[in-house]
Formats: C-alpha cells, structure tokens, sequence
C-alpha cells in the first residue's frame, strides 16, 4: 500500500480502468471517508476502508474481491453504492510508492 499524494488526479470515469490497469491503485475520497482502490496481485480488486486496519496494518477490505475492474466499477462497497456511483462527487488521488 502507498500514500495518498498531496495534489487530486485528473481522471474520467472512462479512464480510471486504464489508470488502474497500469497503476494497480489509487486513493478516492468521497463523503468524507477515504477508500484504497486496489488489486491483489493483478488477479483480483476490492476496496478497502483507510480509517480501519488490520493487526498486519493494512487497511480493512469494506468490498469483496472480483476479478476484473468492469465487475469492481460496479461492485457496492461501504454504504451500498458502488464506485460508478459515487465517481462524479469523488476525488482521485495517486498512491504513491516509497522509493
């Protein structure tokens, strides 16, 4: 898991799987909350929860694991909305790897 970058991403609905594809994650801010949009060994997706985290200190999974990012856009998570729900009142941000 990475940090959430300081600046937003410029990033359509349209290009988020191609930005995923290629970034594996990213952070989404959206009604207050922060969700980590992430793979799990570029084989399965799911959101996670960052206010939780586990006894390892990873974020809390709040969505089930589906294995491709079509299923993901459209999978509810925390509230029962999906991700193609909330997009258009959320904001995007890199996750950024320690070098």
């Amino acid at each position: 898991m990475g940090t959430k970058a300081a600046e937003a991403l410029d990033v359509s609905y349209d290009g988020l799987p191609t930005y995923l594809h290629a970034n594996h994650s990213v952070y989404m801010e959206v009604d207050g909350a922060t969700y980590y949009l992430t793979d799990v060994n570029d084989r399965y997706w799911r959101v996670q929860d960052t206010s939780q985290k586990n006894e390892k200190g990873h974020y809390v999974d709040c969505s089930e694991l589906v294995p491709t990012i079509s299923e993901f856009l459209e999978l509810p998570f925390a509230g029962g909305e999906s991700i193609k729900d909330v997009f258009d009142r959320a904001t995007f941000y890199a996750s950024e790897k320690a070098e």
